[in-house]
């Protein structure tokens, strides 16, 4: 499980030209699921996402969570986030979890943080969607279930 996490001061997601769902300031995580990745690796995920300090704290160091900060969160599916690029030019996704079994992480996920924090909006899963983000820093941390002790 990859989850890629971007402090941002706003970030917003469309389909179809409708806006599903939009943030001030907080995460805008970009989450990757592969076909063996669990539930109990997805807690391991999210308690050290909504335990990473990296907001500034008074003296400018990066030192707030975002509890802390009374931040948002911002969970978007994507599956592109285990593509193979070292044969040829056109990725592979053999990696990436099956539309079921990723579909069912990314609803676990988002359950779990709405446990933990007031704002939890989300994008479409499978649904083409744009992304729009000021990412503020730019401050960008990527989280892999592999490396994670």
């Amino acid at each position: 499980m990859r989850f890629i996490i971007q402090r941002v001061t706003e970030a917003s997601v469309s389909v179809d030209g409708q806006t599903v769902g939009s943030i001030n300031q907080g995460y805008l995580v970009l989450i990757g699921v592969n076909g063996t990745d669990t539930q109990s690796e997805a807690d391991r995920l999210v308690r050290k996402m909504l335990n990473l300090r990296i907001f500034s704290d008074e003296n400018g160091k990066t030192n707030l969570s975002l509890k802390d900060v009374d931040g948002e969160l911002l969970l978007i599916s994507q599956f592109t986030l285990y593509a193979d690029c070292r044969k040829g030019n056109r990725p592979s996704f053999v990696k990436a979890g099956n539309p079921e079994h990723a579909k069912a992480l990314y609803e676990y996920i988002i359950e779990a943080c709405r446990k933990e924090r007031p704002v939890v909006q989300q994008g479409v899963f499978g649904a083409y969607m744009k992304v729009s983000l000021v990412n503020d820093g730019p401050f960008t941390v990527i989280l892999d279930s592999d490396e994670l002790a």
